[in-house]
C-alpha cells in the first residue's frame, strides 16, 4: 500500500505512518478560548508522562501541555453510497439540493485552488452572512484569484511546525509553499472528496473515469493548513492544530474534517490538541470528523477516540482494477493493478536476484534483473509492504513485479514500477509452474481495466485501525466505516502521484487509500445533514450517521473484514457502513450535551481541574463537580451500547427523540443477543406524539456464562416500519476472577 523509498516514507495520502515519531522539543501548546495568543513563549519542562498536569495562571488559558507532532492519516464512491447524479429523473439529486449554507473546514496540508474541483457550482448563492473567515495571502497564493464563492477561506499555521522541526524547506524542485497552497496533495484530495464540485470525465490515466464530486458539492470550503512536508512526510504540530481550531470556530465553520492523528499510546484527552479542539467545536455545535488511523488489523490501535467526535474506519467500494497475467499462453491469472500498457518479459523467481528470495534492498545480490518480471512473496522475509519490494526490484533494474500477499489484501495502488498483486494461492500456482520449466517463462501483463459491481462490497480495509479504544473502552470506536480504498479525487498537478522525486508523472486526479480518505466521505454527508437539519446538535448528526449504517454488503451478506476472511464486528466497522440516504431521515436520534461529556470525563478519573483544562466557559459548565454524578458511563446517551466489564445483571438507560416527519409514531424493538448474555428491553414499544417527542427505554444485561477477556456482539433495533434505528451491543462478560481458574505450577 505505501510506496517506500529508502529515504522517503509517504504519509497517510496512501496510509498513515505506522509509528508517530517521538522526537519532541521544548515547544508547548497553550489552549486558549480565543485565538492561540501565547504558545510561542512557553518553556515548560516535560515530566513523565510527557504531558504535565498543569493549570496555567494566564488569562483565558485553559491548559498547558507539551506540543507533539501528529501525522496524516470520487468517481465511484458516492454512486456506491446511493448518492447518484441520475439525469434521467426530474428530481434534483440530494447532493445538489443541500449544502449551500454549510461551511466545511478541512484541517490538512492546504489546497490547490486552481483545481476544477474547487470552482463554483452553477447558481451557487452568495457566501453565508454568518461567515467571518478570510483567505490569507502567502507564497503562490493570491486570495483575489484563489478564492471564490466555493473556496471561501484559507489560512496556514507554521510557527509550531518550525519550532518543532526547524525552518520550512523552501529550496529545490520539491519545496513547500509558505502559504495555504498544497504541496503534498493530501489536503487537496481530502477537500475534493468532502465538498468538491461536480466535474465530468475525471480519471487517473483513464482508470475510474466518470463524474467526480464531493459528498456535498454545493457546500462551502474553508482550508486550514496545519500539516507540512518534512522529507515528503506530512507532519502536524499540535500547537498549530489548536490555533486552527480557534480560528475555524471563530470563522463560523459548521463541519470540521481532520485526517490525522497518532497511534497508541494515546495522550489523555486534556493533553491532546485534537481532543480539546474537538470538545470546543462540540460546544459551538460543530461536528468534528476524524480518521481512525491505519494501524490495523491488530485490535485496540484505533486513534481519535473522543466520544464528542466522529471516528471513521475505511472500507472498499465495488470497483476493482483487474490486470491479467499470461504465462507462455498456457496459464492465465487475474491480479489487481493500475497498469496502463502491456508489460512483457521473462518471469523470474526472487531467489535469482535476492538472498533467500527476500525482496528487500539489503538482500539484493547486485545481479541486474534487466527485462525480468520478479515474483516476490510478502511472507518471505517478511516484506510487509509492496513498496519495499518495488524499490528493491526497481534498483535491480527489473521491468515489473508480481507481489504475492494473503487473500483480501490485493488492492491496486499507485506504483513506481508496474506491479500486480495476487493472493497466496495464485502466487503458489505461478511458482509451481515456473519450477516445472527448464528455462524462464515469458510473461505478459495486460493493461488493467475498471470493473464495477463484480465483487461484494464493502469490505473493511486490512489497514483500518480497530477498536476497542485503549483509553475509553466504554464507548465504541470507530463509530462507522466509509469508502477509503482507491478514492479518486483532485491532486496538485505539480506534485507527482507517488510523492517520490523519481516519479516524473503529473496528474490532476489521483487515487489514494487510507482512513484519511474515508473520513471526508462522512464529513460530506454530515454537511448534507446539517444543511437539511440546521438545528441538530453534533450528537444528533452523529446518531443519524451511526444508527442508519448498514452491516450488509452488496450481496446482502455480512460485511467481511480484510486481512482475515472473517465476518467483521463492531471493533472493525463501528455501527456499520455509512448510508447517506437513510441518515438524512433517521427516525430517532440519541442526543448528548456538554454536561454528558463532563460526566464521562469524571467517570474515567479526571479531576475537576483537568476537566476545566478542556472546556470553554459557558452556561452550565462554570461549576464543575464530579462528586454528585453517577459513577458509570454506561448510561451516557451514546448511539451504541458498550459494556466492557459485565460481572452481574446490569441495567442501562437510553433516551431517543423522534425527528421523523410523523409526530405520532410507534416503534417496536427486536434484539440480537450477544452470545452468553440475556438481554431484556423495557418497554418493548416506544410511543411518540406531538406532546411526547422523547422516550427512554432500559436494557438489562445478565451474563449466562463464565467468561473473561472476550467480547460478544449483538444489536438493538427500533422500527416503525419505515425507519430501522440500530444500535450495536458490545459486551465483555468478566466473571471468571478469583479461584475459578486458579492453578499452581510445580515446574
Amino acid at each position: 500500500m505505501i510506496l517506500l523509498l529508502l529515504q522517503t516514507l509517504i504519509f497517510n495520502s496512501s496510509l498513515m505512518s505506522l509509528q508517530v515519531k517521538k522526537k519532541l522539543n521544548s515547544l508547548c501548546s497553550i489552549a486558549t478560548s480565543t485565538a492561540s495568543q501565547a504558545f510561542q513563549q512557553c518553556s515548560i519542562q516535560p515530566k513523565q508522562p510527557p504531558w504535565p498536569l498543569l493549570h496555567a495562571e494566564i488569562k483565558e488559558v485553559i491548559s498547558v501541555f507539551r506540543s507533539k507532532s501528529l501525522e496524516l492519516h470520487t468517481t465511484r464512491s458516492w454512486d456506491f453510497l446511493g448518492l447518484t447524479m441520475d439525469s434521467t429523473t426530474a428530481a434534483t439529486p440530494l447532493q445538489l439540493s443541500y449544502g449551500d449554507d454549510v461551511v466545511v473546514g478541512i484541517f490538512d496540508t492546504g489546497i490547490w485552488p486552481e483545481s476544477d474541483s474547487f470552482k463554483e457550482e452553477p447558481h451557487l448563492r452568495p457566501i453565508p452572512p454568518t461567515w467571518k473567515g478570510q483567505c490569507v495571502e502567502g507564497e503562490g497564493f493570491e486570495p483575489r484569484k484563489a478564492c471564490n464563492r466555493k473556496l471561501i477561506g484559507a489560512r496556514y499555521y507554521l510557527k509550531g511546525f518550525e519550532q518543532q522541526f526547524g525552518p520550512l524547506n523552501t529550496r529545490g524542485g520539491n519545496s513547500e509553499y509558505r502559504s495555504a497552497r498544497d504541496f503534498l496533495g493530501h489536503g487537496t484530495h481530502i477537500a475534493s472528496t468532502a465538498v468538491g464540485s461536480t466535474i465530468r470525465n475525471a480519471s487517473f490515466f483513464g482508470f475510474g473515469k466518470g463524474n467526480a464530486r464531493g459528498g456535498a458539492p454545493r457546500a462551502r470550503l474553508a482550508v486550514y493548513k496545519i500539516c507540512w512536508s518534512k522529507n515528503f512526510d506530512g507532519k502536524c504540530a499540535e500547537s498549530d492544530i489548536l490555533a486552527a481550531f480557534d480560528d475555524a470556530l471563530r470563522d463560523g465553520v459548521n463541519i470540521i474534517s481532520a485526517s490525522f492523528g497518532a497511534p497508541p499510546p494515546l495522550a489523555p484527552f486534556f493533553a491532546s490538541s485534537s481532543d480539546i479542539g474537538a470538545f470546543h467545536a462540540m460546544q459551538f455545535g460543530v461536528n468534528v470528523v476524524f480518521s481512525a488511523g491505519n494501524d490495523g488489523p491488530n485490535p485496540s490501535l484505533v486513534g481519535n477516540v473522543s466520544p464528542w467526535s466522529i471516528c471513521v474506519a475505511a472500507s472498499t467500494t465495488d470497483r476493482t482494477f483487474p490486470a491479467q497475467i499470461v504465462l507462455d499462453s498456457n496459464l492465465s491469472i487475474m491480479g489487481e493493478s493500475f497498469i496502463t500498457r502491456e508489460i512483457k518479459g521473462k518471469l523470474a523467481n526472487a531467489v535469482m536476484y535476492f538472498t533467500n528470495g527476500i525482496c528487500m534492498m539489503e538482500n539484493w545480490t547486485k545481479r541486474l534483473a534487466t527485462g525480468k518480471v520478479i515474483l516476490c512473496f510478502s511472507n518471505i522475509g517478511p516484506v510487509p509492504l509492496s513498496g519495499i519490494a518495488q524499490v528493491a526490484v526497481k534498483t535491480a533494474n527489473g521491468s515489473g513485479l508480481i507481489f504475492v500477499e494473503p487473500p483480501t489484501n490485493q488492492i491496486a495502488d499507485i506504483d513506481i514500477i508496474p506491479t500486480v498483486r495476487v493472493d497466496i494461492s495464485q502466487g503458489t500456482q505461478i511458482l509451481n509452474y515456473l519450477a516445472q520449466l527448464p528455462k524462464l517463462s515469458v510473461v505478459r501483463i495486460l493493461p488493467s481495466r475498471t470493473v464495477i459491481g463484480k465483487s461484494p462490497a464493502p469490505v473493511v480495509a486490512p489497514f483500518s485501525s480497530r477498536g476497542p479504544s485503549s483509553i475509553s473502552p466504554d464507548f465504541l470506536k470507530p463509530d462507522l466505516t466509509a469508502p477509503g480504498i482507491n478514492i479518486l479525487a483532485a491532486w496538485p498537478p505539480k506534485t507527482p502521484p507517488t510523492l517520490l522525486p523519481s516519479d516524473d508523472r503529473f496528474v490532476e486526479w489521483n487515487f489514494q487509500s487510507g482512513t484519511s480518505m474515508s473520513s471526508p466521505h462522512v464529513s460530506g454527508v454530515a454537511a448534507l445533514i446539517k444543511s437539511a437539519h440546521p438545528h441538530w446538535s453534533p450528537a444528533a448528526i452523529r446518531s443519524a450517521l451511526m444508527t442508519t449504517a448498514t452491516t450488509k454488503d452488496t450481496a446482502l451478506d455480512s460485511i467481511l473484514v480484510g486481512g482475515s476472511m472473517e465476518v467483521s464486528d463492531p471493533f472493525d466497522m463501528g455501527s456499520g457502513h455509512i448510508n447517506p440516504l437513510k441518515a438524512m431521515d433517521p427516525g430517532l436520534v440519541y442526543d448528548m450535551k456538554t454536561r454528558d461529556y463532563i460526566v464521562f470525563l469524571c467517570n474515567i478519573g479526571y479531576t475537576q481541574e483537568q476537566i476545566k483544562m478542556m472546556i470553554l466557559p459557558s452556561p452550565g459548565t462554570d461549576s464543575i463537580s464530579c462528586s454528585n454524578i453517577p459513577k458509570t458511563n454506561m448510561n451516557l446517551n451514546y448511539p451504541s451500547i458498550t459494556v466492557s466489564d459485565l460481572q452481574s445483571s446490569t441495567t442501562i438507560k437510553r433516551t431517543v427523540r423522534n425527528v421523523g416527519s410523523k409526530k405520532n409514531a410507534i416503534y417496536f424493538v427486536r434484539v440480537a443477543k450477544p452470545n452468553g448474555v440475556e438481554v431484556v428491553i423495557w418497554p418493548r414499544v416506544l410511543i411518540f406524539s406531538c406532546f411526547k417527542e422523547e422516550v427512554s427505554y432500559y436494557v438489562t444485561l445478565k451474563p449466562l456464562k463464565k467468561s473473561q477477556g472476550r467480547y460478544d456482539f449483538g444489536e438493538i433495533v427500533w422500527s416503525d416500519g419505515l425507519h430501522d434505528v440500530r444500535s450495536p451491543l458490545v459486551v465483555l462478560v468478566n466473571n471468571c476472577g478469583g479461584d475459578d481458574f486458579a492453578f499452581v505450577s510445580n515446574i
